[in-house]
C-alpha cells in the first residue's frame, strides 16, 4: 500500500492531462525550436503556445515569460539579473526572513559580492508589515523581493502594498509565486510586481521547468549566456517536452482554480477539525485566514517531528519545508515566528492536493493520531503489528554512532572535568580512547566500555547484533579479551511489542557468544525511542594495552574495514537499497573485530583504535593529536563499501557525517584532486567499523597478509606517519 499522500507543497504528481500533452514529444516531435524547417517549426509552436498558457494563468503578455529550469533559477535570474544590471544605481536589496532558501542564498551571494541585504521580520503569523518595509528602504535600495506564499506554514504576503511601496521609491519589485501559482489566484497586473517565478512541479507540471515574468520595460543582466535564446536572456536549447508540459499545466489549473481551491480547503480543515478533536496538543502555524488553502503546519509539543514521520509510515508529509526534510533543526521561518522551541520541534507540515479525498484524510487523521498520541501519552493501544513488519529505523530521528553529540561540543564539554589521578587508572580521560583501564595487579588490568546507540538496522535481531559488535570492538581495539556483558536499554513500551525487545536482547546475546562471553545482567528503562547497547568488561596485561597514541614516525597505518556504514544505512532508513546492498551492510557492521585483533596480537603495534561515530578521519585526529605527528593518507586506499561513494553523491549523508567534517577541518589539508565526495566519505560516521592500527614499516606488509589469510579481505594499508614536527593530517 502506498503512504497517503499529504505533501502537496513539496511536489505535486504530474496531472494525467499534462502526461498527455507532453507525449508527443517525447515520442514525435523532436525538431529544435530555433531550426527553420517543418521540424523545427512543429517544436517552436509549441513552445510559443505553452508561453502563452502560462501568461494567460498570470494575466501576462506571452513576450513577459521567460522559461527556466525551476523556481530556483528564476529565483537567482530575477535577483541576480537586477543586482548585477543596477549595481551602478545601488547595492541595497529588502527580503524578508522567512524567504525560501532559493532567494535566502541567493542574497548571501550577493553579500559577498558587495551588496548590503535587509531581512525584514514578521510577526507571530510568519507576515510581512508593510511599514517595515518602507523604513528598510534607503537611498541605495534597488529591489524588493518577498515571497508571495510561505512553502511552510502558507501563509500569503501583502506583496500588492508592498509592490506599491516599492515603486513610490522606483524599487523593483520580485515576487517568489512557486508555492501560490495554481492554488490561488496569482495575476501580475493586480499584485503589481516586475518579476514573479513559477515552478512547474507545484502544480501539477513536471519537475525540471519554471517561468520568470519579467514586466516590459524591467532590464535584467544576463546569467547564462551562449545563444539568443528566450530574447536572448537565456541561452539554450529549449526544454520542449517540460514547456508544453507547464504549459498544459497552467492551462488546467486557470479552469479549475476556485473549484481547486475549495477542494483543498475542504480537506485541508477537515484533518485539522479531526486532530483538533483528538485532544492532541498542538498549535497552527501561519495566518488563520490569509493562508494557502491547502496548508495546515502543526507544532505538536514535546516531540520531534521527523520521529513522529518515521514510524508515520502510512501518511507521507514533511517536517518543516520538503528541503529540509531530513534535518530536526528548528527551521528559520519557525524561528522568525518565534514559535517556542518545545512546539517548534515538532512542526509537521501537511498540504493536500487536487487528488486528496474524504477518505485519504479520516485514515491519515487515524494515524496521525495514533502515533503522536503515544509520544504525548494519550491513552492509545500499541499497533498489534507483526514483528516482521517492523521497521526499526523508523522509530527513531537518527542511527547508530551517527547520533553521537557532536565531538567539538563533547571535547568542550570533557575540558571542563577534572582528571582522575588515581595510579592504577591505566587509561582514562586524559586520552581519547573509547576504554578506561584499571590495573588489578602487575599482570591483570580490566578494560571496561559503555556504548549504546538508537537502531541502525530495521530488524530487530540485526539491531542487537551490531549494537554488541560495535561495544566489543572497544575491547578489541585496546589489545583486550572480553570477558562478560551487560545490556543497557532504553525502551518504547507503548510504542513496540516486548517481542523486538526479546529480538534485540537475542541478537546480541548471539553476538556475545561469538565473541566468547556472556551477557550476565543489565539496566533498562524507558524511553520515547528504542536504544540499546552494552557495557562489556576485558581483560588485558597492563604492559600490552594499545592505546590511540603512539605513533611513531614511519608506522604504517592499516585499517580493517570499509567505511560508509553511515551514508548506507541512512540509505536504507530512506528505503533506497536493495537486498544485495542491505546484506553487504549488516555483514560489516555485525562482523566482530575479534580475528583482526587476535592476528595484531603477534605483532608490535604502536597504536590502535576503532573507527566509529567520528569517522576515520576523526578518530585519526585524535591519534595524531595524542601522537603529535603528522600522517599522510592515500585516499584511493581506503576501502569503501559499494555503494555508498554513488548514495553520497545523491546527497544521502547523515548528519553525523557533516559534523565531522567540521569537527576536522582544522587538521586536515585535502590535496587539489580529492574530491568533496571522498571527504564525505572519509568523515562518515561508522557504526561497529574496523580497527585503524599503527605497525613498524618493517611489518606493516607482512601484517596485511595474515589479515588476508584470516579473512579480512578488506584490509589495506592507507598512510604512513611522515613527520614528528607537526599535527596534521594529509589526505592526497
Amino acid at each position: 500500500m502506498k503512504p497517503i499522500y499529504l505533501d502537496y507543497n513539496a511536489t505535486t504528481p504530474l496531472a494525467p492531462e499534462v502526461a498527455e500533452a507532453m507525449k508527443p514529444y517525447l515520442e514525435n516531435y523532436f525538431g529544435n525550436p530555433s531550426s527553420t524547417h517543418w521540424y523545427g517549426v512543429q517544436t517552436k509552436k509549441a513552445v510559443e503556445n505553452a508561453r502563452r498558457q502560462v501568461a494567460e494563468l498570470i494575466n501576462a503578455n506571452p513576450d513577459e515569460i521567460i522559461f527556466t529550469s525551476g523556481g530556483s533559477e528564476s529565483n537567482n535570474f530575477a535577483i541576480k539579473g537586477i543586482a548585477f544590471a543596477k549595481k551602478s544605481q545601488g547595492n541595497h536589496i529588502i527580503t524578508s526572513s522567512v524567504e525560501h532558501p532559493a532567494v535566502i542564498e541567493v542574497c548571501e551571494y550577493l553579500k559577498t559580492q558587495g551588496f548590503e541585504i535587509t531581512y525584514l521580520p514578521v510577526d507571530e503569523c510568519g507576515m510581512v508589515n508593510p511599514n517595515d518595509v518602507e523604513k528598510a528602504i534607503t537611498p541605495q535600495t534597488i529591489l524588493i523581493t518577498v515571497m508571495h506564499a510561505n512553502n511552510e506554514v502558507g501563509t500569503i504576503q501583502p506583496v500588492q502594498e508592498i509592490a506599491k511601496i516599492a515603486h513610490a521609491h522606483d524599487i523593483i519589485m520580485h515576487t517568489d509565486a512557486a508555492q501560490s501559482t495554481g492554488k490561488i489566484p496569482v495575476l501580475v497586473d493586480e499584485l503589481g510586481v516586475d518579476l514573479l517565478s513559477i515552478a512547474g512541479h507545484k502544480m501539477y507540471g513536471p519537475k525540471g521547468i519554471g517561468a520568470l515574468y519579467i514586466r516590459r520595460g524591467v532590464k535584467l543582466q544576463k546569467i547564462i549566456h551562449g545563444a539568443d535564446h528566450e530574447q536572448n536572456l537565456r541561452a539554450g536549447t529549449e526544454n520542449i517536452l517540460c514547456d508544453v508540459g507547464l504549459g498544459k499545466a497552467c492551462e488546467i489549473a486557470a479552469q479549475n482554480l476556485k473549484k481547486n481551491m475549495q477542494h483543498m480547503k475542504e480537506m485541508r480543515d477537515l484533518l485539522h477539525k479531526k486532530i483538533e478533536a483528538s485532544g492532541l496538543d498542538f498549535r497552527l502555524n501561519g495566518h488563520p485566514e490569509k493562508r494557502l488553502p491547502n496548508t495546515l503546519s502543526l507544532s505538536f509539543r514535546n516531540v520531534e517531528a521527523n520521529t513522529v514521520l518515521s514510524e508515520l509510515t502510512e501518511v507521507a508529509a514533511s517536517a518543516g519545508a520538503a528541503c529540509h526534510s531530513d534535518q530536526i533543526d528548528v527551521s528559520a521561518v519557525l524561528e522568525a515566528m518565534n514559535v517556542p522551541v518545545e512546539y517548534a520541534m515538532g512542526t509537521i507540515r501537511f498540504s493536500t492536493g487536487r487528488f486528496t479525498t474524504k477518505e485519504d484524510i479520516i485514515q491519515a487523521s487515524e494515524k496521525i493520531i495514533q502515533v503522536i498520541g503515544k509520544f504525548q501519552d494519550k491513552k492509545v493501544e500499541v499497533s498489534q503489528q507483526d514483528d516482521a513488519e517492523i521497521k526499526l529505523t523508523h522509530f527513531t530521528h537518527g542511527m547508530g554512532c551517527a547520533c553521537k553529540i557532536e565531538p567539538a561540543l563533547l571535547e568542550d564539554i570533557l575540558k571542563k572535568l577534572p582528571i582522575p589521578d588515581d595510579p592504577d587508572i591505566l587509561v582514562g580521560t586524559q586520552t581519547s580512547d573509547d576504554a578506561a583501564v584499571y590495573r588489578i595487579n602487575d599482570e591483570t588490568a580490566l578494560v571496561v566500555t559503555l556504548d549504546f546507540f538508537t537502531p541502525i538496522a530495521d530488524d530487530p535481531y540485526e539491531f542487537g547484533a551490531i549494537a554488541a559488535a560495535n561495544a566489543l570492538s572497544d575491547i578489541y581495539a585496546m589489545g583486550a579479551t572480553p570477558l562478560f556483558g551487560l545490556n543497557i536499554v532504553g525502551f518504547p513500551s507503548n510504542r513496540l511489542p516486548m517481542s523486538v525487545l526479546e529480538k534485540i536482547l537475542q541478537g546480541a546475546q548471539d553476538k556475545a557468544q561469538e565473541a566468547g562471553i556472556f551477557v550476565i545482567g543489565g539496566h533498562t528503562i524507558e524511553d520515547t525511542e528504542p536504544k540499546y547497547g552494552m557495557v562489556v568488561v576485558g581483560r588485558v596485561q597492563p604492559k600490552k594495552i594499545w592505546k590511540n597514541i603512539g605513533l611513531k614516525k614511519d608506522d604504517v597505518l592499516i585499517f580493517t574495514k570499509p567505511i560508509g556504514t553511515g551514508i548506507l544505512s541512512t540509505a536504507l532508513k530512506r528505503g533506497l537499497l536493495d537486498e544485495t546492498q542491505k546484506d553487504m551492510l549488516i555483514s560489516s557492521m555485525t562482523e566482530l573485530n575479534k580475528k583482526a585483533a587476535n592476528v595484531l596480537q603477534n605483532y608490535q603495534v604502536h597504536a590502535c583504535t576503532d573507527v566509529t561515530g567520528f569517522g576515520l578521519l576523526g578518530h585519526l585526529m585524535e591519534m595524531v593529536q595524542g601522537s603529535k605527528v603528522a600522517v599522510e593518507i592515500k585516499a584511493d586506499n581506503v576501502p569503501i563499501l559499494k555503494g555508498a561513494l554513488e548514495f553520497a553523491a545523491g546527497n544521502v549523508i547523515p548528519g553525523g557525517t557533516l559534523s565531522n567534517m567540521k569537527f576536522v577541518e582544522d587538521i586536515v589539508e585535502w590535496s587539489s584532486n580529492i574530491s568533496q565526495i571522498q571527504k564525505v566519505l572519509l568523515c562518515d560516521a561508522q557504526t561497529s567499523g574496523g580497527l585503524l592500527v599503527a605497525v613498524p614499516e618493517e611489518s606493516a606488509q607482512i601484517v596485511l597478509m595474515q589479515l588476508h589469510k584470516v579473512g579480512i579481505q578488506k584490509a589495506e594499508i592507507i598512510g604512513k606517519v611522515i613527520k614528528t614536527d607537526s599535527q596534521h593530517i594529509y589526505v592526497t
